[in-house]
């Protein structure tokens, strides 16, 4: 991607009263903005996120209040930049670098692309760990989540079985609606892990969705299960 130390950032279309205007929409799923980079890590956790959902806008330069303070050269925002990107998420992620000029000091816009080859990981002293984008925050991914979005980023198709722990796990949902993965281990009396992979391959099999409340994953019928259970 990177095999050099040349430059990889462009002067942006956008002047600094547009960047003013994005910011003043306020930070959420695409997009964030920073005063500085603090540190490769932190970056490559906000690059990872944004690229293991939908794609989103960096902003390099903007206080938390949304004015624009800009940086004193972009060279070392953009070597923690390229390390973050290329070092610490894996697989690497594409970004792109903008230069927005404001008076003697400049402002960054980086473009983080969704990714084709999820999950990004982030390298951390605790292992590689897996960031999702959820509103104006970066979640860590819970195991039976990443093993969903490596499921649905797969060329092998997923089965499942409808045996006596399924219809148990469809009869409680047809009465309580959702459930968890250690709920779902103790009605069926199985081992957590079993449960866990029972749960996601409903989900990568479409009959059941995954959504986070309170910081624990519930599973529910998909939207597009019609309840036949």
């Amino acid at each position: 991607m990177y095999s050099d130390n040349r430059s990889i950032a462009t002067l942006s279309e956008m002047d600094y009263l547009d960047v003013k205007n994005l910011a003043q929409t306020g930070e959420g799923t695409y997009l964030e903005f920073k005063r500085t980079i603090p540190s490769a890590f932190k970056i490559a956790r906000e690059i990872a996120a944004f690229a293991n959902t939908k794609g989103g806008t960096l902003l390099i330069g903007v206080d938390d209040d949304c004015s624009l303070v800009g940086v004193s050269g972009y060279q070392e925002e953009e070597f923690l930049l390229k390390k973050a990107a290329t070092e610490l998420c894996w697989p690497q992620v594409n970004i792109g670098i903008e230069i927005v000029h404001f008076g003697d000091k400049d402002l960054l816009v980086i473009r983080v692309p969704e990714s084709t080859d999820k999950p990004i990981f982030v390298k951390g002293e605790e292992g590689k760990i897996v960031f999702m984008r959820e509103e104006d925050q970066n979640k860590v991914a819970s195991k039976e989540l990443i093993e969903i979005i490596k499921n649905k980023n797969s060329d092998t198709g997923v089965t499942f079985e409808y045996g006596e722990n399924e219809q148990k796990l469809f009869r409680y949902l047809n009465e309580y609606g959702e459930i968890t993965v250690e709920k779902f281990s103790h009605i069926v009396d199985v081992p957590r892990a079993e449960a866990s992979a029972t749960l996601v391959n409903l989900v990568s099999a479409d009959i059941l969705n995954l959504f986070r409340k309170d910081n624990i994953d519930y599973f529910t019928y998909s939207q597009n299960c019609e309840k036949e259970f």
